[in-house]
């Protein structure tokens, strides 16, 4: 048990993660992370970001424009297997009983941002964790259009990575000293996710019980 847990606290420390995981683990758990419903909880704004931080250092000892293709992809491709998912096996996750790796009030909290913003969800949610991973998975389970779908896919993705990632990268450069205060980083990332998780849920709660 004590190595179950240790595993999942070092799929949570995301500097950890880049130090020696490097660029193959970094993508592999953003693929996850974008589409796989079991996989929500994988860090995600802050690892990117911090992947850029890193790269920026040579902690993480890759071009720049490797690490970004690499996370642009996987974005990409972890979001298409969330819509696939959806697409075709959409009624069974829905029937799925709560458990650890899934909660039915995050689609349903997902489903709020579809109803308010549409397909621009699909955008909106590449900076919203947990909505993230479900937001494709509910596209294909409404059967989105390919082509709208993959519009907003790519079009998410590339601000998401180029932005947090490129934007780590050049905080880096120009502020070397901030290797210093990751810690505090990932707290502000936490503290935006536990809000936007927060929120969301009572939210979404409240909706469906709008008389509680």
């Amino acid at each position: 048990m004590d190595a179950v847990i240790d595993f999942f606290q070092y799929l949570l420390n995301s500097e950890e993660i880049i130090r020696t995981g490097g660029l193959v683990l970094v993508t592999l758990i953003i693929f996850a992370e974008n589409g796989l419903f079991f996989a929500f909880f994988l860090p995600g704004d802050y690892l990117v970001f911090l992947a850029g931080v890193f790269c920026a250092l040579n902690i993480l000892n890759v071009p720049i424009l490797l690490l970004l293709t690499c996370l642009f992809i996987a974005a990409i491709l972890g979001s298409l297997t969330g819509y696939l998912t959806g697409r075709y096996f959409g009624d069974r996750i829905q029937n799925r009983p709560d458990s650890l790796f899934f909660k039915k009030q995050h689609i349903e909290t997902t489903r709020k941002y579809f109803d308010k913003y549409g397909s621009r969800t699909l955008v909106i949610s590449r900076f919203l964790p947990v909505v993230r991973t479900f937001a494709p998975i509910l596209a294909g389970l409404v059967k989105m259009p390919w082509v709208g779908f993959l519009v907003y896919n790519v079009l998410g993705a590339f601000l998401w990575i180029f932005g947090l990632t490129g934007g780590g990268y050049y905080f880096g450069q120009q502020f070397p000293w901030i290797i210093d205060y990751v810690h505090y980083i990932i707290f502000f990332f936490l503290a935006i996710t536990t809000i936007t998780v927060v929120r969301g849920y009572f939210n979404a709660k409240k909706e469906v019980n709008p008389n509680q």
